[in-house]
């Protein structure tokens, strides 16, 4: 790969120091930056030169929790509590799921990530060959895996586990690195504990980090009590599975010595604040949490419960809510809801030596920001503006590993028009 440079543009580092770089430049090769500082005078070393004539320039955004495939069901079930929308909505259109399905709705939700600034995504589903070779094609950076719902015979558990086995085995470190792996029990209202225990033997075997939905709404932790005797953090710790790396989505519904837990064995977390908004589930303690020392990230669920795959209105709200919640306007400044959706989001999938900030010797995962816009102006606070004034159709390009995907809004790598296409054909057999 060419060495190239980004000039002239403010660069939003999301580093140790929180640094901006009014009038700064970015350089990489082979798919790492090799330089972040100011435009040099002399240029005639690089092959490549981008003028971005003082749009901002920053860290790919990190959406750690999500299910790509479902984007065929946006707009399907609206405007129900989560248990029903599962159960009677979610749950019996997609047993009618093919690979195709798979496919074609995780194209669309990879063409929205990608023009709205996300370059890596935590994917949770099924048919995930299908996701993986889509992740692939596209560009894009992914932590993928098979989540497993335990209902049914248990051979129909075991397939599920060999199946989410070989995915984690095969796909992991492949696409150059971008897609990584996981073991995934859907939640622990889905899965028995011995099935839960399965899956973290699996996982240790693999030495796969596991990602689980925990503690979403108040009903599912009264049935965990009833059920298991013990609220669900307690029971997944006893179950052993935070013994391995864990990402748990949600952890609403979580009280102060739950959080004490999470935070001893380094559990991270991604708050999914609209879509538990939007299921009436709840308001998840996220300044409590961060208190306690604990990586909170963002997830958008998928866009049958968000509706759309734009991280940057998760930062906004995460920016917003607790003010607001808490009459304290000092809660998740502007700076703590970037890193977030960025350098605490790679933390939460354990990629932080490679994305997450742009420091020399990390991959070249950034965005650009056309912020020619009157509501960028006056500049006097790039990171307020970026949270409080953008979205994800203000970007403009977008580059993975240094790769452009994306350029002035239109994904490179991706036919947008037969996704499109494609993805209204399946969904008018539903």
């Amino acid at each position: 790969m060419s060495k190239t440079i980004v000039i002239n543009g403010t660069i939003i580092t999301v580093n140790g120091s929180n640094q901006v770089l009014k009038g700064g430049a970015i350089a990489f090769e082979n798919g790492k930056i090799t330089y972040v500082g100011e435009t040099p005078n002399d240029l005639s070393m690089y092959e490549e030169v981008i003028d971005v004539k003082g749009d901002y320039v920053l860290p790919g955004l990190v959406n750690t929790h999500g299910h790509a495939s479902m984007s065929l069901l946006r707009g399907y079930a609206d405007d129900l509590p989560l248990q029903q929308w599962l159960e009677e909505k979610m749950w019996p259109i997609e047993a009618q799921y093919t690979k195709e399905h798979a496919k074609w709705g995780t194209y669309l939700s990879l063409i929205e990530m990608l023009r709205t600034g996300t370059t890596t995504f935590v994917d949770m589903y099924d048919n995930m060959d299908e996701v993986a070779m889509a992740v692939e094609a596209s560009g894009a950076r992914a932590r993928l895996c098979r989540g497993m719902i335990g209902f049914g015979s248990e051979e129909l558990r075991q397939s599920k586990l060999e199946e989410a086995s070989s995915f984690a085995r095969n796909w992991n470190n492949k696409a150059n690195g971008r897609i990584t792996t996981m073991m995934s029990p859907h939640s622990p209202y889905t899965c028995s504990p011995q099935f839960i225990e399965q899956i973290v033997s699996k996982a240790v075997e693999l030495d796969a980090p596991i990602h689980i939905h925990m503690s979403e709404t108040i009903a599912e932790v009264a049935q965990n009590e009833k059920e298991y005797g013990e609220r669900p953090v307690k029971h997944l710790e006893k179950l052993g599975v935070f013994s391995q790396r864990s990402l748990v989505a949600h952890a609403v519904h979580v009280e102060d010595w739950e959080m004490d837990i999470l935070a001893k064995h380094d559990v991270k977390v991604s708050n999914n604040i609209i879509s538990n908004l939007k299921l009436a589930s709840g308001i998840a303690p996220v300044p409590e949490m961060l208190k306690k020392g604990i990586t909170v990230s963002l997830g958008t669920d998928s866009s049958a419960s968000n509706n759309n795959l734009d991280l940057f209105e998760e930062l906004k709200q995460v920016a917003l809510l607790y003010k607001g919640v808490h009459n304290d306007a000092t809660l998740i400044p502007a700076e703590k809801a970037l890193q977030l959706a960025t350098i605490h989001g790679a933390e939460a999938i354990w990629l932080e030596d490679q994305i997450g900030s742009l420091e020399v010797g990390k991959e070249a995962d950034f965005i650009v920001m056309n912020t020619k816009q009157a509501f960028y102006q006056p500049a006097h606070n790039p990171v307020s503006h970026l949270v409080y004034s953008g979205s994800g159709r203000d970007v403009k390009d977008v580059f993975v590993q240094g790769k452009q995907v994306v350029r002035n809004g239109e994904c490179l790598t991706v036919d947008e028009e037969k996704v499109i296409f494609e993805a209204n054909r399946l969904s008018e057999q539903f």
